[in-house]
């Protein structure tokens, strides 16, 4: 009985931060919704299953009582109820040797930015440009990044970043961007940052070597977005 139980609990479980709300999205990316809904469905049943043969069997056969420490094995899909861990942030993303990811875009494949308006960009895509764009498409056009807040061990600066990930957090890379000339909110407060590119002015620009400069002109704090990567 434990056993159908636990499938029961867990399958409920998978369902309820997949099928019930968007939860799931701290864990996965959106595409993987139909998989988890799917595979909650199909442990529910066999755990309701199992615990309707179990009570046939019991019915007509008298009750009988298995170890009591087998109940234990709920206890990790209560703590899924109770509390389920937040997506990644900003611990994940503190150490200042990791380098920023390299663009994954060919070299010089980004196209030109509108002049006179702010463009909304990932941060992916920001320093793809910063370090894989030869023509400097970033060179005075004001950006809109979205992120999370990362302090920085330098007096002048903080970060702004965001996890990527392939298909779930287990593989997420930080992805971060230095900003300037601008007070630094709470660690980990979600945040729309508003500037201008720094640049570095070299022959040969470092690829995914150090977090790229931006000279903030606004800092908005927003709500916590419901898919936290990118």
């Amino acid at each position: 009985m434990a056993q159908s139980l636990l499938l029961v609990l867990l399958g409920g479980a998978v369902l309820r931060i997949s099928l019930l709300s968007t939860t799931y999205l701290n864990y996965v990316k959106p595409g993987f919704r139909p998989f988890l809904v799917a595979a909650g469905l199909v442990v529910f049943v066999l755990g309701a299953v199992g615990l309707f043969q179990e009570w046939r069997g019991k019915a007509s056969a008298g009750h009988s009582h298995g170890p009591g420490v087998a109940w234990l094995l709920g206890l990790p899909v209560f703590a899924i109820f109770l509390i389920a861990p937040p997506a990644l942030g900003a611990f994940a993303a503190r150490s200042e040797e990791a380098p920023a990811r390299p663009p994954a875009v060919a070299l010089d494949a980004y196209g030109p930015l509108a002049s006179g308006q702010v463009t909304d960009m990932p941060l992916s895509e920001f320093i793809g440009r910063a370090w894989g764009d030869s023509g400097r498409s970033l060179a005075g056009r004001p950006v809109r990044l979205t992120g999370f807040v990362v302090p920085s061990k330098k007096k002048d600066r903080w970060y702004v970043a965001r996890i990527q990930i392939a298909c779930c957090a287990a593989d997420g890379i930080p992805l971060k961007v230095a900003v300037l000339d601008a007070d630094r909110p709470p660690e980990n407060t979600w945040v729309e940052v508003t500037g201008t590119w720094i640049d570095p002015e070299l022959e040969e620009l470092p690829q995914g070597t150090v977090a790229p400069e931006l000279t903030a002109t606004s800092v908005t704090v927003i709500p916590a977005p419901v898919e936290p990567y990118e």
